[in-house]
């Protein structure tokens, strides 16, 4: 059996430049499937000139994520979707309660936002109304882990976001290539690649060994590069 340790490029240390730029990882299903080869990936982040900062679960509210994505440089959002009432929803990680039902009560009634599953969910018209144009000019890239995440990437573009690395299709988080396809984006990037070479190497390198062992490797990575695909997270 092929080790999918394997398929990346090895990590590598180098001395960390200060004051380049900020990052956030949010794991907002953290405590239900926790966000595999987070050392590494927030390794890539440091070698490139970052500082990182992680946020999960319940520390992750819906008006965090209104007021507080475009204080970063760069994002990466990891969660699962989930349908109610024809809409499409994707969790944040804040728990509904009486107290977030008051509170976002105009978002809830318009469908916006959903707790039906016991954690807050916002929807592609959530994401429409509370993110105009402009709203997101400082963040240089984000990377939205989750399935459909390709649907919200008009939105983001529109509101200032420079490059977006997104997935299509439909699958879960729980899968832990979904993780392992995510540093190996990053093992690229942070080797000064642009977003467009990061994403469609990282393909490359699953489709190949899935040439060379059609039968024990499967996964494709289902992601896609949208806006400034000339973008690189390295001075």
């Amino acid at each position: 059996m092929t080790s999918v340790a394997g398929l990346a490029p090895p990590l590598f240390s180098t001395p960390t430049p200060t004051g380049q730029g900020k990052a956030l990882i949010l794991s907002s299903l953290e405590q239900y499937a926790p966000m595999g080869y987070r050392n590494q990936i927030e390794q890539y982040l440091t070698n490139a000139g970052y500082q990182v900062t992680f946020m999960k679960d319940t520390n992750i509210t819906v008006n965090f994520l209104e007021t507080q994505l475009n204080n970063y440089d760069l994002f990466i959002w990891r969660t699962n979707v989930y349908s109610w009432n024809h809409t499409t929803y994707w969790y944040v990680g804040e728990l509904s309660t009486s107290g977030t039902a008051q509170t976002y009560a105009s978002d809830i009634s318009a469908g916006y936002l959903d707790g039906t599953n016991g954690i807050i969910g916002v929807s592609f018209g959530w994401f429409h109304t509370h993110f105009g144009k402009g709203s997101l000019a400082n963040v240089k890239l984000a990377i939205l882990v989750s399935s459909e995440s390709l649907n919200l990437t008009p939105i983001l573009l529109k509101a200032g976001v420079e490059s977006i690395i997104a997935y299509y299709g439909d699958f879960s988080i729980y899968d832990d290539m979904v993780d392992y396809g995510l540093r190996v984006v990053f093992s690229y990037l942070a080797e000064g690649r642009t977003v467009q070479n990061a994403v469609q190497s990282t393909v490359m390198l699953f489709y190949t060994q899935r040439l060379q062992d059609p039968l024990d490797s499967f996964y494709i990575p289902p992601i896609f590069n949208e806006g400034n695909s000339t973008l690189t997270i390295k001075p």
